[in-house]
């Protein structure tokens, strides 16, 4: 029987839209997917999000991945505020799964920066009992270090959580370490999901 729902939290709980950052500064396609390649798309970017580069050492290596664009990154990552944004159905969601007696936690690729500078949109994190933030243990999903690191330091059992991400690579990675997995789209769609397991 489940008795924990694992949530991831970009695009799950809270949006991660860096694609509507980009354009909000005016840039055209070509540039925001080019912007994109060198940052939230590059492989240093998910080094960042485990916590084993700074902010400093991160922004030098989105500028090498593209120098001519050093002005434009420095600018639309200035700040992560409007990089993350608020879910209203979030704290009602997790209130709704702990009032029907379920243990509620977070597992999710997440920056100190982003952190810090996003507390507008992570205003439902007091509501759960706790998770786990990747930079904050140097591990990042799909590593299977961080799904067994979740489950020893909550004393779970695989086969009593389920996890909720909305990329395919962590729903992945987490059935394998024997959660019940399922690959987020929108509320209406998890719900359906998580009847199916006999989570209602």
């Amino acid at each position: 029987m489940i008795g924990t729902i694992i949530f991831d939290i970009g695009n799950v709980l809270a949006g991660f839209d860096w694609y509507a950052l980009f354009q909000s500064f005016g840039y055209d396609e070509e540039m925001v997917e080019r912007l994109a390649r060198a940052t939230v798309k590059s492989e240093d970017w998910q080094e960042y999000d485990r916590g084993v580069l700074g902010d400093e050492e991160i922004l030098r290596l989105f500028i090498e991945n593209d120098p001519a664009l050093e002005k434009d990154i420095r600018k639309v990552l200035a700040s992560f505020t409007p990089l993350i944004t608020r879910y209203d159905y979030a704290i009602e969601w997790i209130r709704k799964w702990k009032d029907r007696g379920y243990q509620v936690l977070v597992l999710s690729n997440f920056s100190d920066k982003a952190l810090k500078e996003s507390w507008h949109a992570l205003d439902f994190l007091p509501y759960t009992d706790g998770g786990i933030l990747s930079f904050q243990e140097k591990l990042i999903k799909p590593m299977p270090e961080i799904y067994r690191l979740l489950l020893k330091r909550y004393r779970l059992k695989p086969e009593e959580c389920v996890f909720l991400d909305d990329t395919q690579a962590n729903v992945d990675a987490a059935r394998r370490e024997g959660i019940w997995a399922i690959r987020f789209q929108d509320r209406q769609q998890a719900e359906k999901e998580l009847e199916k397991l006999g989570v209602c």
